[in-house]
């Protein structure tokens, strides 16, 4: 990737396959950890946390990388230049001056996703579409023509980050979110995100060396990335969609193939000894489920039931236990706040010293009612839900949590 300006700073100089530049994954609250931990696990250098973001640097092996094998990021994108304006015309002007035509070809298609905070620039899609005039009116003028726009399936996907007068311009080399894993052939009414439900699995110390229940386990989202992590089937094994990098004059054909091959290798590496089990109470909702783990082939490393969660014992032996109960948001608890107290009478009388809860919600009141003291809250976001992931630490006798309040 070539791209000068004449004022401004690089970000990126030209391409090296060995050679290592800047990239910025995007990821949900509190998955920032997780997600860094993920990318220094890959050979990514000097990691940094941010909000809902992780800088980092590598090559573009690395990209192709952390793309196809990270469980908690959305995105990777990829900054390519950087600079200040101070109105809408020094924007035109900063943008009109990088050489586009060394990144892309006048028949591509192109979108820009746009965000601004501050004083200067008050209007995301303004900014956007003075950005886009930038651009097309230089292919224009040198070329006679210029590229398209295309927001559903475009062949670069720029994001526009402006805060207060500085500009970042970055390329998202992911396409469509990562989130989108592919394996879904059934979903229920409110299915958890995927990277969401991985980031979870993260946050509760999924290690892959004991036995994973979920009481409520819906279409299986939180069951599916449970074993594709215990299976080490990297994140976008089963997706269709082309990343966005292969659209890129950049790509390499055959380094993504040997990166892929690398990973793929390692699947069934992990010598994973425990159970993995789902319930539901309903049984369409199961079905919806089996048809999820047919599709992966995991059908037969999860075990299906179909009842009510309170007569419904978990595996033998040490378990991590991960739900996603009904907020009563999507679907709807005739009486939220008694199921809930019947989920902490079970955690007492159904699970033992073994067995280690986690639960998400985004009904504080409801949560109250589950009669046990959270070893642990964290805050998470779910979809637009201001949500609490809760901890808890069961004994024999009284089996209640730990009075220690960890919020974050």
């Amino acid at each position: 990737m070539i791209i000068q300006k004449s004022h401004g700073r690089v970000v990126n100089e030209p391409v090296d396959e060995s050679k290592n530049f800047k990239m910025v994954a995007k990821t949900m609250v509190n998955l920032e950890e997780a997600l860094a931990d993920e990318l220094t696990a890959m050979g990514a250098k000097n990691v940094t946390v941010g909000t809902r973001a992780v800088e980092f640097e590598g090559d573009m092996r690395l990209l192709y990388r952390a793309n196809y094998t990270s469980r908690t990021a959305l995105a990777i994108l990829r900054p390519f230049a950087e600079f200040d304006a101070d109105d809408d015309q020094q924007l035109y002007d900063q943008v009109y001056r990088i050489r586009w035509e060394k990144l892309m070809d006048c028949d591509c298609t192109f979108m820009i996703d746009s965000t601004t905070s501050g004083e200067v620039f008050t209007h995301s899609y303004y900014a956007a579409l003075k950005t886009k005039d930038a651009i097309v009116d230089r292919f224009r003028r040198n070329f006679g023509k210029r590229p398209s726009i295309d927001t559903e399936m475009p062949d670069y996907k720029f994001n526009l980050h402006i805060r207060d007068n500085h500009v970042t311009l970055l390329m998202n080399s992911s396409g469509s979110s990562l989130h989108k894993r592919g394996y879904r052939q059934g979903v229920g009414v409110a299915p958890i995100n995927e990277v969401l439900a991985a980031g979870l699995l993260k946050l509760a110390g999924w290690d892959c060396t004991t036995n994973f229940y979920d009481p409520m386990c819906g279409s299986g989202t939180m069951l599916i990335e449970a074993a594709m992590a215990a299976n080490a089937i990297p994140a976008q094994y089963y997706r269709t969609e082309p990343f966005g990098f292969m659209r890129w004059k950049e790509f390499n054909n055959s380094e993504w193939k040997s990166v892929k091959a690398e990973e793929d290798r390692k699947i069934g590496s992990i010598d994973f000894e425990g159970e993995i089990w789902g319930n539901d109470i309903n049984p369409t909702v199961i079905d919806q489920c089996e048809k999820n783990l047919v599709y992966t082939k995991l059908h037969h490393d999860v075990m299906l039931h179909v009842g009510d969660f309170a007569e419904q014992d978990p595996p033998a032996g040490r378990t991590l236990i991960v739900t996603n109960p009904p907020y009563g948001e999507r679907i709807k608890v005739d009486d939220l706040n008694a199921m809930y107290e019947r989920l902490g009478d079970t955690f007492k009388q159904r699970y033992g010293k073994d067995c280690q809860v986690w639960l998400i919600t985004s009904d504080f009141e409801a949560m109250k009612h589950i009669g046990l003291h959270p070893s642990r809250k964290i805050q998470v976001q779910n979809g637009s839900l201001d949500c609490r992931f809760l901890k808890f630490e069961l004994y024999e006798g009284s089996r209640k949590g730990k009075r220690r309040d960890d919020d974050q």
